[in-house]
């Protein structure tokens, strides 16, 4: 599972929210100044590069097309004054720039300096073919371009810090994310000793036993034989509990990996919510038990989730996460061989992904109901 990051999503809001206005504003310059229709189509192409630059900014990639933006509003602004008259046509070289300066790795500050001295220039050769109202040309022209030229590209600057704020705190994120899947992974480790380790050491007793027993003086056949049948039998439950644990299938304490769910999503950064419509039955505790191990170790290694809701009944579990990705379902292991094992037991795991959304949940039958009526 993936989601669009943090930073993608604030790129999006100011999309949907400052493109229209751009268009709007973009389109009423264009049918107050142009007289002709070729005209027209010079400011236009000026606007359309303004928009296209927005619109890659907001995707994250706005270097790609900084150059041939940059040439067409740059080119535009000359054209509006000294042909068409329009003070306003600086505007769109002066977006261009807020969005592309801020991005560059280096020089940054002379390129806002030369942005700026590049519409003042531009704007003063307006006294090239206007010479009435010298003051008002210069105001009109060069004060007032070059001030909100100043003020555009300076108010970007903070914004691109805000920008890389935005994804330190979203990478801090997905570190937390992948250390609370560390510390599941040495649990299970952990686990897997205790399951081992002890077995491993008796059997090496019991088997220097064994041979000191047959190989001694007063060999003892049968007591050798004993000590053989229980290293067979400890070895044979050591296989047993060991394939539990492969397959999340030990006994759990539905409570306990509640809790454990809940401390690693918060350590994560994602928001729980659990609801209790009801006590769980003890018959199905610990399988639902394993259903929400495995479903909280899939949302923190394959999701970017930001919230997460469990829902327990007497005999189900539902667990909701957002950031999802919207491509096809991905292929989760675990959860199979638990929807095998649910199935197994008269009960139903359902997983299902949809616009961002995933969602697990196991239902098993009502057994104790059943147990009582046959009684």
């Amino acid at each position: 599972m993936d989601t669009e990051p943090a930073q993608g999503q604030l790129r999006r809001l100011n999309l949907t929210m400052f493109l229209p206005l751009l268009a709007v504003v973009g389109a009423i310059s264009v049918a107050d100044y142009a007289r002709s229709w070729w005209e027209a189509v010079v400011l236009g192409a000026g606007v359309v590069a303004t928009m296209v630059c927005f619109t890659r900014w907001a995707a994250g990639d706005v270097l790609r097309v900084a150059l041939p933006c940059l040439v067409v509003t740059a080119a535009v602004w000359p054209f509006a004054v000294l042909v068409v008259g329009s003070s306003a046509a600086f505007f769109g070289v002066s977006c261009v720039g807020s969005y592309v300066i801020p991005q560059l790795p280096r020089y940054r500050v002379a390129a806002a300096a030369a942005l700026a001295v590049y519409v003042g220039v531009v704007g003063a050769t307006r006294l090239l073919v206007s010479h009435e109202d010298v003051p008002g040309v210069l105001f009109q022209f060069v004060l007032v371009p070059v001030g909100v030229t100043v003020v555009v590209v300076g108010l970007m600057f903070p914004n691109k810090g805000f920008y890389d704020v935005v994804d330190e705190l979203e990478e801090a994120r997905e570190r937390e994310a992948e250390l609370a899947v560390i510390r599941e992974r040495v649990r299970f480790a952990g686990d897997l000793h205790d399951i081992q380790g002890h077995t491993l050491h008796v059997v090496k007793l019991k088997t220097a036993l064994a041979q000191k027993l047959v190989d001694g003086d007063t060999a003892d056949t049968e007591r050798a034989k004993q000590e053989l049948r229980e290293i067979h039998a400890l070895v044979s439950e050591t296989i047993a509990q060991t394939k539990e644990l492969a397959y999340a299938q030990r006994r759990l304490n539905l409570s306990a990996e509640l809790e454990n769910a809940r401390n690693l999503f918060e350590a994560a950064g994602i928001r729980v919510r659990v609801n209790r419509e009801a006590d769980v039955d003890q018959d199905a505790s610990e399988l639902l038990g394993q259903v929400l191990r495995e479903t909280t170790t899939n949302i923190l290694r394959h999701a970017q989730a930001t919230r997460v809701r469990i829902t327990l009944s007497a005999t189900s579990i539902t667990i909701v996460n957002d950031g999802a990705q919207r491509a096809p379902l991905p292929e989760l292991r675990g959860l199979a061989a638990l929807r095998q094992r649910v199935a197994g037991d008269g009960g139903e795991l359902t997983v299902e992904q949809d616009d961002g959304r995933f969602l697990t949940a196991a239902t098993l039958p009502h057994r104790r109901s059943e147990a009582q009526e046959n009684r």
